[in-house]
């Protein structure tokens, strides 16, 4: 059983990045802007990094991560969102504690390809956008009774918030934010059988891009708008 709720932490830190799903009915066409919602569009680097933890739950326990970054790169009117790099971890770490042990959370199948930022008209549930980060992967191999192994991946679906939406997840934080609440997370094959069939996750990020491009450092507020 503890083996369980530890390996299913993957969750939590797959999402983490996070995030993602078919775009929204209603959405309208996507710009993605620099500084401000009438700046220049942007193109390039970008980078989601956890807020606080990712949490993850099953009918079997549950478990959480204190560190997550993702890197990758986006087009200026939201598509081909890729993410080349991807860590999953916790401090103290580098296993993410859950069920008595911990879990160490490594990626496969990069890059994740086919992702999209779609600005949502509706604003739905306070959102300014839908993310989707298609084609993650995950391993997860709990430190206890031998190392049980478990892969999760698939497609989730995140909420986008613009840095001055009151509605974001973390108004201490003027940043992009893309917010995962209660995904659903979904066994892949070649793990144990012990391992849950799905997992419930809930992870805040901060989105960022490159104000000098290729640069490496992630210092560049961005916007999506229609």
């Amino acid at each position: 059983m503890a083996s369980v709720r530890t390996l299913v932490t993957v969750g939590a830190a797959v999402v983490a990045a996070a995030a993602l799903a078919a775009p929204p009915a209603s959405a309208a066409a996507t710009t993605i802007r620099k500084g401000s919602a009438t700046a220049d569009a942007y193109s390039g680097n970008v980078q989601a990094s956890l807020l606080g933890t990712a949490e993850v739950s099953t009918s079997l326990g549950g478990g959480s991560c204190n560190q997550s970054t993702m890197t990758g790169s986006t087009g200026s009117d939201g598509t081909n969102l890729n993410i080349s790099a991807a860590t999953f971890a916790n401090d103290p770490g580098p296993g993410c504690p859950g069920g008595g042990g911990t879990v160490t959370v490594s990626t496969e199948n990069l890059p994740w390809s086919g992702g999209s930022a779609v600005f949502d008209g509706s604003h739905a549930g306070g959102r300014d956008a839908v993310i989707t980060i298609a084609g993650f992967r995950v391993k997860a191999v709990a430190s206890i009774l031998g190392g049980i192994t478990c892969y999760y991946g698939g497609s989730l679906t995140a909420d986008g918030f613009n840095p001055d939406n009151p509605g974001r997840t973390d108004t201490g934080v003027a940043e992009a934010q893309v917010s995962v609440k209660g995904a659903t997370v979904q066994k892949q094959d070649g793990g144990n059988a012990l391992c849950p069939a799905t997992a419930t996750v809930t992870a805040n990020y901060k989105l960022l891009g490159e104000k000098t491009a290729g640069s490496g450092t992630f210092d560049q507020t961005l916007y999506i708008t229609g």
